[in-house]
């Protein structure tokens, strides 16, 4: 029941979550003398636990099911709860069971040992995955998380080194390469002021940086410091970011159509997969903020349309930032050369 797909039933699993809480929480806590002593009350303290250990639990994650069952994220709302009864249960009642806590920490501890031996297991495999990505000749923003999730497997640490690795690559290690000029090669950025309002963008966080770092280290230095590294980082997101979009242009084979803006966002449409193409005046129509539709549009000052809108015969799936991933059923894209776009793609089409 807990795991059942319909929807409706979210809101009784938040009500019987609501009750654990409750129920437990006017036990332990209401000023009426409703337990036992201590010593009589052990079964008592063994069902609270229960419901915090594992009955509630088992609640978050149905409500949540979209994300997937995983044990980590079981294990870490377990030790939650366990920080939760603890905190409710008077410290007489929880005296038998205070081994408990360090149990559900060390089992934490593992799995985190466990999620650092991939980043071991990422560093031995790197020379094999630089050489195929040379192999391949199509650059590391498509094919090196493709190629770490085949060696490694898919995993969410993985993803997001993964994704981070992309990014200072293309922040440090791409300023003597160029972008691939070939008639299959449509760049999204060049006819637009997108670079320009991302380097405004550079420097108006230096600035606040300087300003802010300065106000604020007399005053609290580990939030100077703290907000330093964020600027830092946003620095970096954001050169790594104009390279990527320099270098990647959109690209159109035979079987498929392989389109990027920057680190944020990234998508395979496979021309098999294709239902239906939008062009013009019916592409502009399209409502862009609809949440199954992902744009690739290079936006400057100006609000720009799209000039095509490409409908999916099934949910496709794009990387988003930080490698995670999320199904749109549309993608409206804005490219520097509309007219021979469209030849190539009416061409694979028909």
């Amino acid at each position: 029941m807990i795991f059942t797909k319909q929807n409706s039933k979210s809101p009784l699993l938040m009500m019987v979550l609501v009750l654990v809480f409750t129920s437990n929480l006017a036990l332990y806590r209401l000023p009426i003398p409703i337990l036992p002593a201590p010593a009589d009350a052990t079964w008592v303290i063994v069902g609270s636990l229960i419901d915090f250990s594992i009955v509630a639990p088992f609640l978050i994650l149905a409500m949540t099911r979209k994300k997937g069952f995983t044990v980590k994220r079981f294990v870490t709302f377990m030790m939650l709860g366990i920080i939760v009864a603890r905190i409710i249960i008077p410290t007489a009642y929880f005296e038998p069971f205070k081994f408990i806590p360090y149990i559900a920490i060390a089992i934490e501890g593992i799995i985190l040992l466990a999620e650092i031996s991939l980043l071991f297991i990422l560093l031995k495999h790197t020379p094999r995955i630089i050489r195929d990505i040379k192999v391949s000749g199509e650059g590391p923003l498509f094919t090196f998380t493709t190629l770490v999730e085949k060696q490694i497997g898919k995993h969410p640490l993985i993803k997001i080194i993964s994704a981070e690795t992309l990014m200072f690559y293309y922040a440090f290690g791409t300023w003597k390469k160029r972008p691939i000029t070939a008639e299959n090669h449509f760049s999204i950025h060049k006819k637009t002021s997108f670079i320009a309002f991302y380097v405004m963008m550079i420097h108006a966080i230096v600035i606040e940086t300087i300003g802010i770092h300065w106000w604020l280290h007399d005053k609290s230095m580990i939030l100077s410091i703290v907000l330093l590294i964020l600027n830092i980082y946003s620095v970096v997101f954001f050169i790594g970011d104009i390279q990527a979009v320099r270098l990647n242009s959109l690209v159109v084979d035979e079987k498929q159509i392989r389109v990027a803006l920057g680190l944020g966002k990234r998508m395979v449409i496979p021309f098999a997969e294709i239902e239906h193409v939008a062009w013009g005046n019916d592409a502009a129509n399209e409502n862009l903020k609809a949440k199954d539709t992902i744009d690739f549009i290079a936006r400057d000052f100006e609000e720009v349309l799209p000039q095509c809108v490409i409908t999916f015969k099934r949910p496709l799936s794009a990387t988003l930032f930080l490698g995670f991933e999320k199904e749109f059923s549309k993608a409206a894209i804005r490219v520097d050369d509309p007219i021979q776009f469209r030849s190539y793609i009416d061409a694979r089409l028909n």
